[in-house]
């Protein structure tokens, strides 16, 4: 007999058990107050991003320097009824506690079925857009301070990617050996570089090889490029017609653009083990990317001037690139025109995107075409090999 599944409509229940227990490669924390005052520089304790309340009774992070604040409702809308959700109503005392606290996370981890999470900011994610560099810097370098002890907790189980500002080659390198000292598994970069070259040039190859060295995957995330197609502050006006509705696609391109950028511009042809992870744009729409590059490259290449590759573009995409994606059922259906070691389920847990708590029963549906070994590459085997986890 089928049932109802939270906003995902039905699922069989006959549906077979999974193969395996999910590692979730793209879950969040929620920055408390304390992230900021507590453990940002004392230079910029007087302006460090703190909540605010609205006359509505919810609380925003208010940030120095950004004319926006950032509403907590949708970050923390994880089980919720699509109709409930609201942006900027709830206190932060009523938000999903394991987003901040790691004791509560286990037995959020535990309810749908997962038996480790790497964990992506959520406040960071919109200060990726901040522009000033040095105040951005700060306020990466609180987070991490205090994501090393929120993952300290149960390093079996929390692993924590780490920010960074970029503001230099030289200083970036250091930062990702000091992240890799502090037992970060990757580093989250903003969608541009605090730089005046972007991360194609070739200045930016010594940062690649020490990420490499380090076994330190790059990972671009949605909303955290100032590139117009992905400014948050833009989304309203940038979808045709009289709904906002259509903007919402708009988060993928910038990650697509950066993706590009890599492969085009022959970033993966001179650093042959840098591995880049595109989170939370989805699956399904990669072999058809794949595909455009090949046809670009075979068809069109010479009059736009563009350089011969030693392979084609789609096998770079296909051996570089990883995708994180939680509901994208179309992406378990297109394991072969793609590389299914590539693909990484994540809960986005506790967002408004998120799978929790219907988790297992989703993956049970989605997962039910894909061979034994497909199910457990994408749902934890990928992500314990790119971020060498330790066994559970």
């Amino acid at each position: 007999m089928d049932k109802e599944l939270g906003p995902y409509g039905t699922v069989g229940a006959s549906n077979p058990p999974l193969k395996v227990v999910p590692v979730s490669a793209d879950s969040h924390v929620i920055e408390p107050p304390a992230c900021y005052t507590t453990f940002i520089d004392p230079a910029y304790r007087d302006t460090a991003p703190r909540l605010v309340r609205n006359n509505v009774g919810g609380d925003m992070y208010q940030v120095h320097g950004m004319q926006t604040l950032i509403p907590l409702g949708t970050v923390t809308a994880a089980g919720k009824d699509p109709r409930k959700i609201r942006m900027a109503e709830e206190p932060f005392e009523a938000l999903h506690r394991g987003g901040w606290d790691p004791v509560q996370r286990l037995k959020d981890q535990d309810t749908d079925g997962v038996i480790g999470e790497m964990l992506y900011p959520s406040v960071g994610m919109v200060l990726c857009n901040h522009p000033d560099p040095a105040y951005k810097h700060a306020c990466f370098w609180a987070y991490n301070r205090w994501l090393e002890s929120f993952c300290a907790q149960a390093p079996n189980r929390l692993f924590g990617i780490g920010q960074t500002a970029v503001r230099s080659v030289a200083e970036t390198v250091e930062e990702f050996r000091r992240l890799k000292a502090m037992g970060f598994r990757g580093v989250m970069l903003p969608g541009e570089p605090s730089t005046e070259e972007d991360y194609d040039h070739p200045s930016f190859d010594p940062l690649w090889e020490a990420a490499s060295d380090l076994g330190l995957p790059i990972s671009f995330h949605i909303l955290t490029s100032g590139r117009k197609s992905n400014s948050l502050e833009l989304k309203t006006q940038i979808s045709r017609g009289s709904s906002n509705m259509g903007a919402s696609h708009t988060v993928l391109r910038a990650l697509q653009d950066i993706i590009s950028m890599f492969i085009w511009n022959r970033v993966f042809e001179r650093i042959p083990k840098l591995r880049l992870v595109c989170v939370e744009a989805d699956a399904g729409w990669a072999p058809h990317f794949a595909y455009r590059m090949d046809h670009v490259y075979k068809r069109h290449r010479f009059w736009m001037k563009g350089e011969d590759m030693a392979k084609l573009p789609s096998a770079y995409f296909n051996e570089h690139i990883y995708f994180t994606f939680q509901d994208d059922w179309v992406a378990f259906r297109m394991t072969e025109l793609c590389n299914p070691r590539r693909l990484m389920w994540g809960n986005d847990f506790p967002h408004s995107d998120s799978t929790w708590p219907w988790s297992q029963d989703l993956l049970r549906e989605h997962a039910r075409g894909l061979t034994d070994d497909e199910q457990k590459w994408i749902l934890r085997g990928n992500v314990t090999e790119l971020y060498a986890l330790p066994p559970a």
